[in-house]
């Protein structure tokens, strides 16, 4: 008999980014970041010129985030007591939308916050490589958490039979960002979201 499984992403679900990435921005390049806004269009501007920053330079500034950064995230609350009990009676694997040479540096920083799961890099919508891991592990049932809409939208596309859990992990994101249409609940704390996610698994026992 195979076990669950739960695809899980890293960043504002996992561990805490858009805060952290705010801080730097702040205190290295005099640069405002708007966490109120949902999306990274137009929350960035330059506090010299009061510019919003262009997508070409929003890129690098995270490129060179996660390449330098990434010992400032910290632990969402309730994240690993979660991920143990959901280990006990699921795999775990952590798919990430980093860059592949981004591999190392990910599995280096889980680790030292006591996670050590599969982890998976991606570019693009999540829908495939979710619908390739589900197959792979030819699991009963699939949970899938994200924190952003378009991978839900992708994941009830690719594979329709996973369920969708969206949840934000920031409070400031998460007040201003409404529920994905594409996933099955919303919940932005890990102690709920472990009962939901548990209560899946167990439906098919």
């Amino acid at each position: 008999m195979t076990r669950p499984l739960l695809i899980t992403d890293c960043d504002e679900v996992l561990l805490h980014m858009v805060s952290h990435f705010a801080e730097w921005l702040d205190e290295d390049h005099a640069i405002d970041f708007d966490l109120s806004r949902s999306d990274f269009a137009g929350a960035l501007s330059d506090r010299a010129t009061g510019e919003t920053l262009t997508t070409e330079r929003v890129w690098p500034l995270l490129d060179l985030f996660f390449r330098e950064e990434m010992g400032r995230q910290t632990v969402v609350p309730g994240a690993i007591d979660a991920l143990e009990r959901i280990g006990a009676v699921a795999d775990i694997v952590i798919l990430t939308n980093l860059i592949d040479e981004a591999h190392p540096w990910r599995v280096e920083q889980l680790a030292g916050h006591g996670i050590a799961h599969e982890v998976v890099c991606n570019q693009g919508g999540k829908g495939p490589p979710v619908r390739a891991l589900a197959r792979r592990h030819d699991a009963d049932v699939v949970v899938f958490v994200d924190d952003l809409p378009v991978h839900h939208k992708s994941v009830a596309e690719h594979a329709p039979e996973v369920w969708r859990l969206h949840m934000i992990a920031e409070p400031k994101l998460a007040v201003t960002t409404p529920p994905s249409p594409h996933a099955h609940a919303r919940i932005d704390d890990w102690p709920s979201a472990c009962e939901w996610i548990l209560s899946k698994f167990e439906e098919v026992r």
